[in-house]
């Protein structure tokens, strides 16, 4: 082979790997460039309970990763966290706990996520909460005068806590679409007005004799004072499943059900229903367990995977409950 042949094959081979090495570069620039709009690197807000964390998600749209932590058909008072959730906490942007002693494993957690400089937000602490209060002896008496968390049963509520949890979004984390952020929260409200309009519509079949709730636990405290309800008082009583009834507790109980005429308990489906079962024996088995999803929302595709679908379905499965055997309905 001549010299410049050889010259020329070296040019050549030069050449070629100049052509890979744009090529490569152009891949690179890509990759990258497609991890940004995949949202590898947008920002991170961390929800405690699935409930919050749908109605996060409907406020948010996809301005940020929404991380949540509770799983669904879980119990929010007994919940924890593995060390990797844990750590997600402290690397998030912001975020978003019901609080109120609600999510009592998680709290620490939380607090030390605070303490490490996120931005954290406690919706039930800014919803105008209500206390426990007993009824005529019957209620979570150690309690009494405690926050009552489940303000999530009074969608009214829950529409004061969409606007707050925009603003805390548009406050905390960076890069997010204010205007956006804005408008998912307004048609959601809307979502929630419409909601609660149904819920009086629907609570209106139920005669004022027949309003009166017995519950596995204290969950419907804002509800009842929303709607205009009783709450006679629940087989464990307290505001947290973590508690056990006593033999005295399920005697009061069924007592009070005798007196106010109430054979309807309603059970929430994350708990077993047992406890509710007692009462069967207890009132010589005339005793109707209706089941709701109070505390916690289902998997995808069971149902009762929204906000929204929760309070519907506990609508409907409460009006049936309650108007059972009732005439003109």
């Amino acid at each position: 082979m001549s010299r410049s042949a050889a010259k020329q094959r070296v040019r050549v081979s030069v050449a070629r790997l100049r052509s890979l090495i744009v090529g490569l570069l152009a891949l690179v620039t890509a990759a990258a460039a497609s991890a940004c709009t995949t949202g590898e690197d947008q920002p991170s807000i961390v929800v405690t309970t699935n409930i919050l964390g749908d109605i996060t998600r409907e406020i948010v749209g996809d301005a940020a990763d929404v991380t949540v932590l509770m799983k669904p058909n879980a119990d929010p008072h007994s919940f924890g966290l593995s060390a990797a959730q844990a750590a997600e906490l402290e690397r998030a942007d912001l975020v978003v706990y019901n609080g109120l002693g609600l999510e009592e494993n998680v709290l620490r957690h939380v607090d030390a996520a605070r303490d490490s400089g996120v931005a954290t937000f406690a919706v039930g602490d800014a919803v105008d909460p209500l206390t426990f209060r007993t009824a005529d002896g019957v209620g979570p008496e150690e309690e009494e005068g405690q926050p009552d968390p489940h303000f999530w049963t009074d969608p009214d509520r829950v529409r004061k806590a969409t606007g707050l949890i925009a603003d805390q979004v548009i406050k905390h984390v960076d890069g997010v679409d204010d205007s956006a952020i804005r408008t998912h929260a307004d048609r959601y409200d809307e979502a929630l007005t419409d909601l609660t309009a149904w819920m009086e519509k629907s609570f209106d079949h139920i005669p004022e004799d027949k309003r009166a709730l017995v519950t596995n636990h204290h969950v419907f405290g804002y509800l009842a004072d929303r709607f205009g309800f009783e709450v006679i008082g629940a087989v464990i009583p307290s505001g947290t499943t973590l508690a056990s009834p006593s033999s005295s507790d399920l005697r009061s109980l069924t007592e009070a059900m005798e007196e106010a005429g109430v054979r309807t308990v309603f059970a929430d489906s994350s708990q077993p229903t047992r406890l509710a079962e007692v009462l069967r024996t207890e009132l010589g088995g005339q005793v109707q367990v209706v089941e709701l999803y109070s505390e916690s929302l289902t998997a995808k595709g069971e149902g009762v995977d929204t906000y929204l679908r929760m309070m519907r379905a506990n609508t409907t499965a409460m009006t049936d409950g309650l108007t059972a055997g009732t005439s003109g309905d």
